[in-house]
C-alpha cells in the first residue's frame, strides 16, 4: 500500500526515476480498486460511474509513474506512447516495465535502489 500511496503523492512527477516495485504494485493496487469499484457499480446499478471516477483521478499519476519507470531502464518517457500501437505495443512496453534498472546514474538522475 506504501508504494500505491508513494505514486499518489508524486501525482504528477514526470523527473526522475521509480522502481519496479513503485509501478507494479501501483499497477496491482489500481486492478484491485477497478475489480471491487466495478462490482459496486454493477451492484448499485450506477453504469460505471465509481469506475469512470476513479480511472480519471489516476490518469496523471499513471502516466507520471509510466514514464520515471522507463526512466529507470534508461528510456525516454515518449516510449510510452508505443502502448498505442495494438498489440506489439504494449507487448513492448510491459518488456520495457519488467525490466531491470539501469545500475548506477542516468541521465534521469540516481539509481532508486542505492
Amino acid at each position: 500500500m506504501e508504494w500505491y500511496l508513494t505514486v499518489l503523492r508524486k501525482y504528477a512527477e514526470f523527473s526522475g526515476r521509480a522502481r519496479r516495485k513503485e509501478y507494479w504494485f501501483f499497477v496491482l493496487f489500481n486492478i484491485i480498486i477497478s475489480f471491487v469499484l466495478g462490482f459496486v457499480d454493477g451492484f448499485a446499478g450506477l453504469g460505471g460511474v465509481l469506475g469512470g471516477i476513479y480511472a480519471l483521478a489516476v490518469l496523471i499519476p499513471s502516466i507520471a509513474v509510466g514514464v520515471r519507470r522507463l526512466h529507470d531502464t534508461g528510456r525516454s518517457g515518449w516510449w510510452l506512447l508505443i502502448g498505442l500501437v495494438p498489440i506489439i505495443g504494449v507487448i513492448v512496453l510491459i518488456v520495457f516495465m519488467v525490466g531491470d534498472s539501469e545500475s548506477g546514474s542516468n541521465q534521469y538522475g540516481p539509481n532508486p535502489k542505492a
